[in-house]
């Protein structure tokens, strides 16, 4: 009875719309209702295989997984079904003409995280970058602590999962407890930019799923990630944010979607009225860093909702466009527009420093707000190949790209994160050499000693913010740049 009303359903998707079919096309129409039906048999197996996972996840005691499994049987069905009406335009020769898109407007901020990923790669970059990131998801996966998240100070206790009680074989690099919902937000970041989910049938499924837990564990009523025991929450809830709302781009999962739509809530409620973000809710004062970070979580949000609004749905994370009006207001007010130089605090001043720490590590050896600065600008739509403003910012990067030396202070991850995703939308001969001392310099300095529960895939937490973030803040953010060119698509045409 089953097979009859799939075979009744083929036939009618052929014939909708085409009313008198020849006989002599008999034949043809078919090869047509064999392609098709091979298609809703393919739909077929994926909704059963989606219903026994949400029956083994409820047997298994794990009731909010199963019942978003069960719930998302409908919008697998309603995707199904769209490519397959789609499969049989387009026998029928009558194919939908695909949407034109603006250069800039509709394209995904995350090509792993959203639809494609990015190609232009060559293969000894694909190979150096892919391998440094399985070594480094690998290293991340054997510190996760027990309730799915990363502790920055406390990772050394975990070693798949299990007490690490030999303190010999523990890994040094610690970071400070307030920043464990931040790292958690980075190592998440990591293993959705190489494509696992908590959804997936990857050997990291369950890695991730835990730390998607762990986060919406922490979230206060107000939409807030972790604690607001430090001025500097705001990265925390930043980071986590961005994770949860690339998790939910990717999945469309039910159970994310509250959590996500709370934090975007909490970002947009935290804004200085007409400007941009700092520390706290509406502080009053602004500044580049965590602006950057709230520009990405809402563009990646708005990434999301041109989705949904393509397919003729509503959009399911709400941005108010005047976020954007007011971190481009606060951009232009801190950018020096005769050499490109992109202020901290106010125009002029350097990047931030530990006060113990500003010695070691010159604010001139880093260019970070300036990247920070280019990559807001083109994430809201600015083209690089006509933006002044973005070339001698660009330029400025270029004479600062990463080194390698512990000795100098030239070591900057947070730098070399935001200059890594600026350079490659710039593209050009900028990010050709950007690229290289990427290889040369950063994937070439990774801990290949020992194994992944003690230092093996890792990076030393060396740089000016090793002592907040720890090991797992220096490993998930380099591993991220590892991920820019299959993570990330370009905004523009450059190349």
């Amino acid at each position: 009875m089953r097979k009859v009303r799939w075979s009744v359903l083929v036939v009618f998707l052929l014939l909708l719309g085409a009313p008198g079919v020849a006989a002599d096309e008999g034949e043809r129409r078919t090869s047509e209702a064999d392609a098709v039906e091979t298609a809703l048999a393919a739909l077929k197996i994926r909704l059963e295989a989606r219903m026994k996972e949400g029956e083994v996840l409820s047997k298994t005691g794990r009731l909010d997984e199963a019942l978003e499994a069960y719930r998302s049987v409908g919008d697998l069905y309603d995707q199904g079904m769209r490519e397959v009406r789609a499969l049989a335009a387009a026998l029928r020769g009558s194919a939908p003409a695909a949407v034109p898109s603006k250069p800039g407007a509709d394209r995904p901020f995350a090509g792993n995280a959203f639809p494609g990923r990015s190609a232009n790669r060559t293969r000894r970059t694909r190979v150096d970058a892919e391998k440094s990131v399985d070594l480094a998801l690998a290293w991340l996966a054997a510190h996760q602590s027990p309730n799915g998240g990363w502790e920055a100070a406390g990772f050394a206790n975990w070693c798949n999962g299990k007490p690490n009680n030999d303190v010999t074989k523990r890994p040094d690099g610690l970071g400070k407890a307030l920043y464990d919902v931040g790292v958690t937000g980075l190592a998440t970041m990591a293993f959705l930019g190489a494509g696992h989910t908590h959804r997936g049938e990857g050997k990291y499924a369950d890695t991730v799923s835990r730390a998607l837990r762990y986060l919406r564990t922490v979230q206060d009523r107000e939409g807030c990630f972790g604690p607001r025991a430090t001025q500097q929450y705001m990265y925390n809830h930043a980071m986590a944010s961005l994770a949860v709302i690339e998790a939910y781009g990717m999945t469309r999962s039910p159970v994310l979607l509250q959590t996500a739509r709370r934090a975007i809530d909490f970002i947009q409620k935290a804004r200085n009225p007409y400007m941009a973000w700092r520390y706290g809710v509406r502080p009053g004062d602004n500044d580049t860093s965590v602006t950057t970070w709230m520009v990405m979580c809402l563009r990646s949000a708005s990434v999301v909702n041109r989705a949904a609004i393509v397919k003729g749905e509503e959009a399911p994370l709400p941005v108010d466009p005047q976020a954007f009006v007011g971190a481009k207001t606060w951009l232009d007010k801190v950018t020096d527009p005769d050499y490109g130089r992109v202020g901290y605090v106010m125009r002029g001043t350097g990047s931030a420093r530990p006060q113990e720490l500003v010695d070691r590590f010159p604010g001139e050896k880093s260019e970070a707000m300036t990247a920070a600065g280019i990559l807001c600008r083109v994430f809201m739509g600015e083209d690089p190949r006509k933006s002044d403003v973005i070339k001698k910012g660009a330029q400025l990067c270029a004479k600062l790209p990463p080194v390698w030396n512990p000795a100098d202070g030239s070591i900057d991850m947070y730098y070399w994160y935001y200059g890594t995703l600026a350079m490659y939308q710039v593209g050009g001969k900028h990010w050709q050499r950007w690229s290289q001392a990427v290889r040369t310099q950063i994937l070439a300095n990774q801990r290949l000693d020992t194994q992944a529960c003690g230092y093996k895939g890792s990076w030393d937490p060396v740089g000016p913010w090793g002592l907040d973030g720890g090991r797992v803040y220096s490993t998930a953010l380099l591993c991220m740049i590892a991920q820019v060119e299959s993570r990330y698509d370009r905004v523009f045409g450059t190349k």
